[in-house]
């Protein structure tokens, strides 16, 4: 009966010291589980730093990259305009320099033109036969329409510095002042270009004091 009581005892203690380690080996596991998640932990912040310092960079260097190009698209918009204006000029210039080149052969080509007119006056006063002279006219007014170039009408008309160059003036109470009383020379235009202005004698209103005189 004795011996049974011991061995239970010592049995009893047994059972209590493992089950005092297994509670130890408890703690323990917990101590590391709670160490290796604090460890975890740390490794995720650490990792997580970089990328938030790259993504920080990133928008540093986007928003860099959206000014610059603003800039460019501005400069293009400048570059562009003054390409265009320099295009436009250049068109000018070419189309002036054409321009001028032809209003030079059509000057001299309507001096030939006003010589045959008079030439053509000259003998019809005369009785002679102009047929030949005539029919040159016709082909040279053919070729002056051709080119849209038409005559600027004058008489009658108020005097514009524009259109007509007057050389002299006539005292004419029952016209209007600067009235065209006259066409000297014939001139011409071509579209909005002046080949060259009407010479024209324009009229002027009589000074009371011309009329008081007399």
């Amino acid at each position: 009966m004795r011996l049974y009581n011991k061995s239970k005892i010592t049995l009893n203690k047994k059972n209590t010291e493992l089950s005092e380690k297994d509670q130890q080996d408890s703690k323990s596991d917990i101590v590391t589980n709670d160490s290796n998640n604090n460890s975890v932990n740390e490794e995720v912040e650490i990792t997580n730093q970089p990328n938030e310092l790259m993504i920080s960079k990133l928008k540093t260097e986007l928003e860099s990259t959206k000014q610059n190009l603003a800039e460019y698209e501005e400069k293009l918009k400048y570059s562009l305009a003054d390409f265009q204006n320099l295009q436009r000029k250049t068109q000018s210039d070419i189309e002036n320099g054409i321009n001028l080149k032809i209003d030079k052969l059509l000057l001299n080509f309507l001096t030939i033109y006003d010589d045959l007119i008079l030439a053509k006056k000259v003998l019809n006063d005369e009785k002679i036969n102009v047929s030949g002279l005539e029919s040159i006219i016709k082909n040279m007014n053919s070729l002056l329409s051709e080119y849209n170039v038409v005559p600027i009408n004058a008489l009658g008309e108020n005097f514009n510095p524009n259109l007509h160059e007057a050389v002299s003036v006539v005292e004419d109470s029952s016209l209007d002042e600067g009235t065209i009383t006259k066409e000297i020379r014939k001139g011409y235009i071509s579209g909005d270009r002046v080949i060259r202005p009407t010479i024209v004698e324009i009229s002027k209103k009589i000074k009371l004091d011309n009329l008081n005189g007399e």
